[in-house]
């Protein structure tokens, strides 16, 4: 399961079949907007068009699609837009290199890196209590 962290980046990236849908777990998103209203999606659908988001590049054969998943996941509860709930999420500078993250480490990277095995462990001990 993915979390993703720039909503342009991460639909584009479904589109493109870089990564399937039904691996999303969540995309969190600095955009606050209501895909079904037409007017916010035109805002929305500009901007990443014009401002040097690569949706320009489907911008003409592309928008129904685009809007048609932006809205399924946004009905699955799978977009969350903390500034809807006065949140204010991170900038991405440090992040840029990554639209997604994993939630899942696979078992050879945890036996590969002890400070990871060791916060599994402790995880596994604290989830165990609860």
């Amino acid at each position: 399961m993915k979390v993703g962290l720039s909503l342009s980046r991460c639909i584009l990236e479904i589109i493109e079949g870089k990564v399937d849908k039904d691996d999303v777990l969540i995309i969190i998103t600095r955009t606050d907007f209501d895909p079904l209203d037409d007017e916010q999606w035109t805002n929305v659908w500009n901007g990443y068009t014009w401002h040097g988001c690569a949706w320009r590049h489907h911008s003409q054969q592309g928008e129904d699609k685009f809007r048609s998943l932006v809205i399924e996941l946004h009905q699955d509860g799978k977009i969350h837009q903390p500034r809807q709930y006065t949140g204010l999420p991170m900038r991405r500078q440090t992040w840029d290199c990554w639209n997604w993250l994993e939630t899942v480490v696979p078992d050879e990277d945890v036996e590969k890196n002890p400070a990871v095995k060791k916060a599994w462990c402790n995880y596994k001990i604290l989830a165990g209590l609860s």
